[in-house]
């Protein structure tokens, strides 16, 4: 079993991947340093947004170390801030970033 990058090195290093691809990224709320859970919240920039959190454990991706899945497709920002908090509710230690990328791009395949 290999070592897992701890949640804020792996949450800098996504968000300089989204940058190099030409989307805006950003921490908008920073989790627990090691191991906190990370919410990724894609903004197509035309009111829909979709958000990816963490696989289940049995689907995760040893080769990676982390897998997500995405858990809410096309919704509105009222609907991504109820998720947020919901999310908060139940692990107050989750990270979330924000993209923006009107191709709706979400990164995950080569983080």
């Amino acid at each position: 079993m290999s070592a897992r990058l701890t949640s804020d090195f792996w949450v800098s290093a996504y968000v300089r991947r989204c940058q190099i691809e030409g989307a805006y990224a950003l921490v908008r709320r920073r989790g627990a340093r090691e191991a906190g859970a990370i919410l990724i919240v894609v903004d197509w920039l035309d009111g829909a947004n979709d958000v990816y959190a963490p696989a289940p454990q049995s689907e995760a991706d040893d080769v990676r170390g982390r897998s997500f899945e995405r858990v809410a497709e096309r919704i509105d920002g009222l609907a991504v801030e109820e998720r947020i908090k919901r999310e908060l509710k139940f692990d107050p230690d989750v990270w979330v970033v924000a993209v923006e990328d009107r191709r709706g791009r979400a990164f995950l395949d080569e983080a």
